[in-house]
């Protein structure tokens, strides 16, 4: 196998390839992280899998992301995904802001982004027969629940989370809950039976509110506005997914089907704030069906920088736009390495090539 991925399996995961092969049609759900650009490092492998390999074996699929996931896994949805994926890595390499910069304009910005992402036909993403497209946001309470907008309100709340983040999750659900906009055909069952300490809401997804679920998905706080007023939400400020859900540790398990994770890094982080921790790291019984594919050390050396595209590259090349989206997208094409040394690997899948989590 090319060292250009890393791949990791779960027990279940591993028997069942074992017995009969990476099959597309065993592929219930695909996971997409927040993390920002990194996650534009994965466009070769969602043009395979969305453009060819899960396309010749229709079933009904959850497709759950949040932040940049969230918005991989809308362009997924498209009848033409790949001109969607194509779109999107143009739109967000693509990305100006001057050298001092507000909330309120990286919010318009982002919008704008959108709006030229779902080109009008959001419908086809919200309403596709088979790939079920999941949204994950947070909603803010108790101290983030009413900010009114005020940055020193906002830098409180999240403040104060994160001190209760640093004891335990369980306290960093006292701040926020996890809002799942889902498909219209897929009540989210899997997601509804409690598996950790947040609340959880289940909104529709429709036309009317996937362009703001999606910007509620990515808005970073204090770098976007918090979203407000999303069609058939409960009311509160709507911020980044990746805050409960950075790496989307969700109970996979319940689903008898595999799950296909094409991911940044080869290990799972919970949330945003426990990047830190690594003891958090998931190691659970919920991955037991996981097929992990990841871009490889040796991979991300040979890139610009010597590493993925991140959001500190927009202060590390300022006012250098050019410069930054031409590394970006020379990164970015790399990637199709990947999806050919993964397809390859589905083909004759060697098991001693994949390690365990």
């Amino acid at each position: 196998m090319s060292s250009s991925i890393t791949i990791r399996l779960g027990r279940r995961a591993r028997e069942r390839i074992a017995a009969e092969g990476v099959q597309a049609a065993d592929i219930a759900i695909v996971p997409a992280a927040a993390g920002g650009p990194k996650g534009l490092i994965l466009h070769g492998l969602d043009c395979w899998m969305f453009g060819e390999f899960l396309r010749h074996a229709p079933r009904q699929r959850r497709l759950v992301g949040a932040s940049i996931g969230a918005w991989r896994m809308a362009a997924s949805a498209f009848d033409d995904p790949v001109a969607a994926h194509q779109r999107l890595v143009r739109l967000y390499a693509g990305q100006r802001y001057p050298a001092k910069v507000t909330p309120d304009y990286v919010s318009r910005t982002c919008r704008a982004l959108l709006d030229e992402l779902l080109d009008g036909r959001a419908a086809e993403a919200v309403n596709h027969p088979h790939h079920h497209v999941s949204v994950l946001t947070v909603r803010g309470i108790g101290a983030l629940g009413n900010t009114n907008g005020a940055r020193w309100r906002e830098m409180a709340g999240f403040l104060l989370a994160a001190a209760g983040n640093a004891v335990s999750r369980k306290r960093l659900a006292a701040s926020m809950e996890r809002v799942i906009f889902h498909h219209r055909d897929d009540d989210a069952r899997w997601l509804r039976e409690e598996f950790d300490a947040f609340a959880g809401h289940f909104v529709g997804l429709s036309a009317d509110n996937l362009r703001d679920a999606l910007l509620a998905s990515g808005s970073i706080p204090l770098v976007l506005q918090a979203v407000t007023d999303i069609a058939g939400a409960p009311t509160g400020a709507y911020w980044d997914g990746g805050l409960i859900d950075y790496h989307l540790h969700l109970p996979y398990q319940r689903d008898p089907g595999l799950v296909l994770y094409p991911h940044f890094s080869d290990g799972i982080v919970p949330g945003w704030l426990d990047k830190s921790m690594p003891w958090r790291r998931a190691r659970d019984q919920s991955l037991d069906n996981l097929i992990l594919v990841s871009p490889s050390a040796d991979f991300v050396r040979k890139l610009p920088n010597a590493k993925l595209p991140d959001r500190k590259d927009f202060t590390v090349y300022a006012q250098d736009h050019g410069r930054r989206n031409r590394d970006w997208l020379q990164a970015i094409g790399e990637s199709q390495r990947m999806a050919d040394d993964f397809a390859r690997w589905c083909q004759q899948p060697d098991l001693k090539q994949a390690a365990s989590f």
